[in-house]
């Protein structure tokens, strides 16, 4: 083992503020690991929340475990050395509980590495009762855990703030017991927002497409339904632990608000974490108190701040704390001025904006519902407040997506450019485009992708034709990690040895090669629409509301229908009747 490697480790947690660190045998031990760098993992505040939520229980010491940096990790493998948490500097492999808290599909290839140089079995079918169970919660386990199936032991669907007590509770008292593993996962199985996926297994036809899944006879013949949390208020959301190597450098997180009802028709989220919920104003204020200690600027956090009912108060309520804010989203259509000139004061030089799509039509399909005059507004007020620069996210590839709408998005940029202009803003503006990819449980998971060739050949054109307008600057994701998520994203457990095998040879850059070692199609995930009865991967799951009710928005889609956001005693998607 190397000392250098501890005593990084020592290093990190003497920088932190706000780290429980118990002795070694004082209380049972559970790692929580984030599959990316320490800098990306400490940014996500889902991490400091069931951080928390484990410590408080009083019974349960955790420790904490990032994917190193490949200086470092060259030197965990050549010392044979197996990957160490953060706390106490303990072997990943001694934990009887390691959970994964998974945000994006590209870190399933860490995932797995973490395993493997961390000495833990890979293949959860190889754990025997002395092994760890392994486990994984966020959003990606949330809406389709099936590639990572071969590999993990327990899913946490939903919200875990509450799951996890329950999890735990069970857990402990399986272990008084002395339950063995089966009987244990049995057991863990029984509880609401947990998914076992070794009790569920999958049938293929002779065409590659699931049949149906084979349930455990001992487990009730329903869909395993999602956790949320129903009153936000009992369960403060905020930075746990403050440290400067994040990517919100001195900043102190604070969620608002959960989930979101504005029926984006692409956003995963916005399905996965409904019904949207806010925070007390009181409950806010008391992180912004907390913030002012630790002399943080103020981060808000939630799927739209703007839409926030009480945010110029917030913001004044802030700025008059003496500190400074920042906010991870905003909609053109809900910004106000309090919001703007809080932003201003607080040194920011950039406002984003999101259409996703250049044309009222395209926006009309995805239910974005943004105009170009709400664009025009919120740049007229961020240029009023101070705020020159602008960004726009925008998708390319989306459903019915036609040569015109490409135009669209270039006629949009030029417009915009023109408005701030005629504004007397010379500022730039920074066009990020994105290959849209079809989620789970959104309207669209059962379309094909566009092609790659047509997505680059878009993008490039767009490039093209707007690097010729002064101040205009073009941001474009490369497609290449864009197709291997989509893939990640519907696929099912075939994709697990692939995984494997990738993970083994280089991660990302191993993929094209295990595809073809296992005889895997590319294309079967990516270009094949599926059937509207068809038995997706992700089917023994349930957010809330049935399939005819995302049939039924799709064909709402197709005729560019208009669908409202969620209102008081609203009973649409059947999410508030739970």
């Amino acid at each position: 083992m190397s000392w250098h490697l501890k005593e990084r480790l020592q290093k990190i947690v003497a920088a932190e503020q706000g780290t429980l660190v118990y002795a070694p045998g004082s209380r049972q031990p559970m790692a929580l690991v984030y599959p990316n760098t320490y800098h990306v993992g400490m940014s996500n505040l889902g991490m400091h929340i069931i951080y928390e939520q484990i410590n408080s229980r009083g019974d349960t010491a955790c420790e904490r475990l990032f994917l190193p940096d490949k200086k470092t990790l060259d030197e965990y493998i050549r010392t044979n050395t197996p990957l160490l948490t953060l706390e106490n500097q303990l072997p990943l492999y001694e934990f009887p509980l390691i959970a994964f808290a998974v945000s994006f599909e590209m870190d399933y290839f860490n995932l797995l590495a973490i395993l493997l140089t961390g000495k833990v079995p890979v293949l959860a079918a190889d754990r025997g009762d002395s092994d760890p169970l392994v486990i994984i919660g966020g959003p990606c386990a949330t809406f389709n855990p099936e590639p990572l199936a071969d590999f993990v032991d327990v899913c946490i669907i939903g919200e875990g703030e509450e799951v996890i007590q329950d999890f735990l509770d069970s857990y402990y008292d399986s272990m008084h017991q002395g339950l063995p593993r089966e009987e244990l996962l049995l057991r863990l199985a029984q509880i609401e927002g947990v998914y076992v996926p070794r009790f569920y297994q999958p049938v293929y036809a002779d065409d590659g497409i699931i049949e149906c899944y084979e349930r455990h006879p001992a487990l009730p013949a329903t869909k395993v339904r999602r956790r949320f949390i129903k009153d936000l208020g009992k369960y403060p959301a905020q930075t746990v632990i403050v440290t400067s190597e994040t990517e919100f450098k001195d900043m102190f997180l604070i969620e608002v608000a959960r989930g979101c009802g504005r029926h984006c028709r692409f956003c995963m989220a916005g399905y996965c974490f409904r019904n949207p919920r806010v925070r007390p104003l009181a409950q806010i204020a008391e992180g912004v108190k907390r913030a002012k200690l630790l002399r943080a600027k103020v981060g808000l956090m939630g799927a739209a701040i703007s839409d926030y009912p009480e945010i110029d108060a917030l913001c004044q309520l802030i700025l008059d704390a003496g500190l400074t804010m920042s906010v991870a989203s905003l909609r053109a259509d809900s910004l106000t001025p309090g919001l703007v000139e809080a932003l201003a004061a607080s040194g920011h030089k950039t406002i984003t904006l999101a259409p996703e799509a250049g044309s009222e039509r395209m926006r009309r399909v995805i239910n974005k519902g943004i105009t170009d005059e709400h664009l025009f507004h919120a740049i007229a007020a961020a240029t009023m407040a101070g705020i020159p620069h602008v960004r726009l996210y925008t998708m390319i590839g989306l459903p019915g997506e036609s040569e015109q709408d490409v135009e669209a998005i270039i006629e949009m940029v030029h417009k915009v450019k023109d408005h701030m202009e005629f504004l007397g803003n010379k500022a730039m503006v920074t066009v990020s485009i994105n290959p849209f990819i079809p989620k789970p449980f959104t309207p669209f998971q059962w379309l094909p992708m566009a092609s790659m060739e047509e997505v680059s050949s878009r993008l490039k054109y767009i490039q093209t034709i707007l690097k010729k307008r002064k101040g205009v600057e073009v941001l474009i994701e490369q497609p290449k990690e864009a197709y291997i998520q989509s893939v990640l994203a519907r696929g099912d457990r075939r994709l697990g040895q692939v995984l494997l095998i990738a993970a083994t040879n280089g991660g990302v850059k191993g993929w094209k090669q295990a595809l073809k070692a296992h005889q895997v199609s590319e294309e079967f995930y990516l270009y094949r629409p599926r059937g509207e009865d068809e038995v997706l991967p992700w089917d023994n799951l349930s957010m809330g509301f049935d399939t005819a009710y995302l049939l039924a928005e799709y064909h709402q889609a197709r005729a560019e229908k208009y669908t409202p956001p969620c209102s008081a005693g609203c009973k649409r998607c059947g999410v508030c009747q739970e």
